[in-house]
């Protein structure tokens, strides 16, 4: 457990800490600005120097003086190499730190180093080295190598000095509010440890804190044990009205659950029979592209062994090799398209059927798997004469429960067949897709009787039907309505349309909130 006391020091600390560390970046900002200007100020200050001293020497090809002059500037620390280049472009000197030649130095160079140039050009009075007229020629160029070390470790010296600093005032801090802090804590651990006291005894076994302090913790203590002597009325009354209620409580937990359970049964038993309907609807129509198979494989075998009996008698025509491969074609086309018809049915309904048995959760395009419900919906629309159109984005991707959502397509699709189209032979089923930000519309709609205008307020309710002596059971909508409010976390509304038939308006977010099904 996190305790105030420890959120309150933890509070000021961090606190303080942000604002010295606020203070400290400034700083080390100010001191890096300040070391980079004075270490550009020496760039130009050692440029400078070797511009007017080295021309003299390089004029004159001193190489001794000008090694003079170069190992004067690379006694600073910021000075890593200096090397001279004669009009030529060739090195003439080229001295590193502490004097040694750079063809000497074997070490790699420091990759914090800024290079800089500078043009030497003849010393005053000396005899020009160009034609009458032309401007003056430079006699060489020098380069210098400029270290930044020392900027690294004055900044670095800088942040531990800013660290050790932050580290002392912060452990300062934490001495000063533990002991401010106690003297506010002790007493309400003690007014603590008296609940606790009070909460665990029986109300007479409970103690009373002593009333010795005069001061704001003492009223506190006296409000404390007045309360405590009301509370022992309290409980001896409470007991025997506890006692009463627990039995009441047992009695109406066990008629809960028995409700509860008879419900599950119901609502177990409506998608059992659902699946059921659907398993022989599709088995009956796999058995149509599965029959063309077995008949043309059995009509391909039986050219194939004609063929091989006249190959093997040696009276093949050509006209029979025609025939054999005409055959051949044909029966690999019914093949092919029939066998694809039923792996597409079987595929259907393996992923249909597998959802609404697992509702397990995962992400999937809508369009794609409203294809395949409906596909496995064939048989009955087929046996209804009644046909489904779907309107939806094919990218439109889903993070839900695809078992619940299609249960609640089959239900709303069993309802329109056994009621809206019940003696009728032209039905049409429209489902219509219309994707928000974060939420999906689903419109399925009919074109069939409609719903009288007393029944509309009671569709969803449970074990309401107006088929009841034909096999209707009333759960089929009550189940939708608790999938789409309960489980996919939507809403759902009912209404007739001005030609005909009715619309049930389904929306439900894109991706299902996981307190939905939980």
């Amino acid at each position: 457990m996190v305790t105030i006391r420890f959120r309150l020091i933890t509070l000021f600390v961090f606190l303080v800490t942000v604002t010295l560390t606020g203070f400290g970046v400034y700083g080390q900002a100010r001191l890096s600005q300040q070391l980079e200007q004075q270490f550009a100020d020496r760039q130009k200050e050692t440029l400078f120097r070797l511009q007017t001293s080295l021309p003299a020497a390089l004029w004159n090809y001193d190489k001794d003086q000008s090694g003079h002059i170069i190992l004067a500037e690379l006694e600073a620390d910021e000075v890593e190499s200096v090397t001279v280049f004669d009009s030529k472009g060739s090195v003439f000197l080229s001295l590193k730190g502490k004097g040694r030649l750079a063809t000497q130095r074997t070490t790699a160079i420091s990759t914090d180093v800024i290079k800089s140039e500078a043009t030497l050009w003849p010393p005053s009075g000396a005899e020009p080295v160009h034609a009458p007229g032309d401007q003056a020629t430079a006699i060489g160029r020098v380069a210098v190598s400029f270290a930044r070390d020392h900027i690294t470790q004055g900044l670095r010296s800088a942040l531990t000095t800013r660290l050790v600093e932050i580290v002392v005032l912060d452990v300062l801090l934490i001495i000063a509010l533990t002991v401010s802090l106690n003297m506010v804590f002790r007493p309400i651990e003690r007014l603590r440890d008296a609940l606790w006291d009070l909460a665990e005894q029986e109300g007479d076994e409970a103690r009373e804190l002593p009333e010795i302090t005069d001061n704001e913790f003492g009223e506190v203590v006296r409000a404390f044990n007045q309360t405590q002597r009301k509370l022992r009325h309290i409980i001896a009354r409470r007991t025997l009205a506890e006692e009463a209620s627990r039995v009441a409580a047992v009695k109406t937990d066990v008629a809960y659950r028995d409700l509860q359970s008879a419900q599950e049964s119901l609502v177990q038993a409506e998608k059992l029979a659902g699946l059921g309907s659907l398993v022989a609807g599709v088995a009956h129509e796999i058995n149509t592209p599965i029959g063309i198979v077995l008949t043309s494989a059995t009509l391909l075998g039986a050219a194939t062994a004609q063929t091989q009996q006249s190959l093997a008698g040696g009276g093949l025509r050509k006209s029979e090799v025609v025939s054999y491969m005409e055959t051949a074609a044909e029966s690999a086309r019914l093949i092919t398209s029939n066998a694809e018809r039923a792996a597409h049915l079987i595929q259907s309904f393996k992923q249909v059927a597998v959802d609404q048995t697992s509702d397990q959760r995962r992400q999937f395009k809508l369009s794609e798997y409203l294809s395949e419900v409906t596909t496995s919906l064939l048989p009955s629309l087929r046996k209804s004469h009644a046909v489904v159109t779907v309107e939806c984005d094919d990218a439109l991707v889903m993070d839900s429960y695809p078992g619940l959502l299609a249960q609640v397509l089959t239900n709303l699709t069993v309802n329109s067949l056994v009621h809206a189209f019940d003696g009728r032979a032209d039905g049409e089923i429209r489902i219509q897709v219309a994707a928000q930000a974060q939420s999906v519309t689903i419109a399925f709609s009919d074109n069939g009787h409609g719903i009288p205008e007393d029944h509309i307020g009671r569709i969803f309710d449970p074990f309401f039907t107006t088929r009841r002596g034909n096999g209707g059971t009333g759960l089929g909508l009550n189940i939708v309505f608790n999938i789409v409010t309960k489980q996919l976390g939507g809403t759902i509304a009912i209404h007739n349309l001005a030609n005909a038939g009715a619309c049930f308006t389904i929306c439900i977010p894109r991706v299902t909130p996981h307190s939905a099904t939980d």
